[in-house]
């Protein structure tokens, strides 16, 4: 009998302790999540800057040629203008 009456209490310590272990892992799992979260959410911050910039840096060659042809034609122009008179 005392073994049987130790048994069911060694039975309902490893029942309480194996609860609080996955009560505490699950908790881990959270902060886990959370953090993959924030991780998810700097490497998207840093992507959009990236391609902000590369965004930024083509416009201005783009917008720099352009002016340069338009200032190109425009001196063509005035040279055949200005070789008529």
């Amino acid at each position: 009998m005392k073994r049987l009456l130790s048994t069911m209490i060694f039975a309902a310590l490893i029942a309480g302790t194996s609860g609080t272990a996955i009560a505490q892992q699950s908790d881990k799992q959270k902060d886990s999540v959370k953090q993959t979260a924030k991780d998810v959410g700097t490497d998207t911050k840093k992507a959009a800057k990236a391609t902000g910039k590369a965004v930024k840096k083509t416009t201005k060659k783009v917008v720099n040629k352009a002016a340069q042809e338009t200032k190109k034609g425009s001196e063509k122009i005035e040279d055949k203008t200005d070789s008529k008179k």
